[in-house]
């Protein structure tokens, strides 16, 4: 069934936000190396966990930057897309939804990312989305076995790097689910929406520049 697809989406972009948010919550934000490491290793590893459990359904996009990507190389369609977007967004509405239940609504507010300085969040997010998605298209052209793992470990690579700089996010659909559930400020959440939107685009273009032989 197609809704399955969508689904799909919704479950496994839930599982990552919603580990994520606890993932930061446990260790009390990101105050030091220690905190920015088990922060980034719950990502990755819930990332793992929706590629294991739904990968199978809809190709564990969970994010819409990384739907974009694979619309623009026509690995998805257009509808499929949208309705993709809808389950991530989704998603991660209801894994905030349920971090409130168990917390409550302060908490989710530190769930949210934010940054310092504009210039470096933009170019970090923008930066760190290019990466994570053209390693997500090449690895999954090839087929390989070990690919689950290497989108998850460039997920924990990424927030090791960038958290310091902008949380992180290089998933609008991640950042979106905790600003809408806490209400806090949405100044800062046009940046999480469009950067990792234009690293897309930029992960498109170097995949196209150096494509990928499909196996088998």
């Amino acid at each position: 069934m197609v809704i399955n697809k969508y689904l799909a989406e919704l479950l496994g972009t839930f599982i990552l936000v919603v580990v994520g948010s606890l993932g930061i919550l446990a260790v009390g934000g990101a105050n030091g190396a220690a905190e920015i490491i088990a922060i980034g290793f719950a990502f990755g590893l819930a990332l793992l966990a929706g590629i294991w459990v739904v990968g199978h359904v809809s190709g564990a996009h969970f994010n819409p930057a990384v739907t974009l990507a694979m619309l623009l190389d026509k690995r998805v369609s257009f509808s499929d897309a949208i309705g993709y977007w809808i389950g991530q967004f989704a998603g991660a509405g209801v894994a905030s939804l349920v971090i409130w239940a168990i917390t409550d609504r302060e908490a989710v507010g530190l769930t949210t990312t934010t940054y310092t300085d504009l210039n470096t969040a933009i170019v970090v997010e923008v930066l760190l989305t290019a990466i994570f998605v053209w390693t997500i298209m090449a690895v999954t052209k090839t087929g390989a076995n070990h690919a689950p793992a290497a989108i998850a470990l460039t997920l924990v690579a990424v927030h090791l790097a960038g958290i310091p700089f902008s949380g992180a996010s290089v998933n609008p659909a991640r950042s979106f689910g905790p600003a809408a559930v806490s209400g806090g400020d949405f100044g800062q959440l046009w940046v999480y929406i469009y950067a990792p939107l234009i690293g897309a685009v930029i992960a498109w273009a170097l995949y196209r520049l150096f494509p990928v032989e499909e196996s088998g």
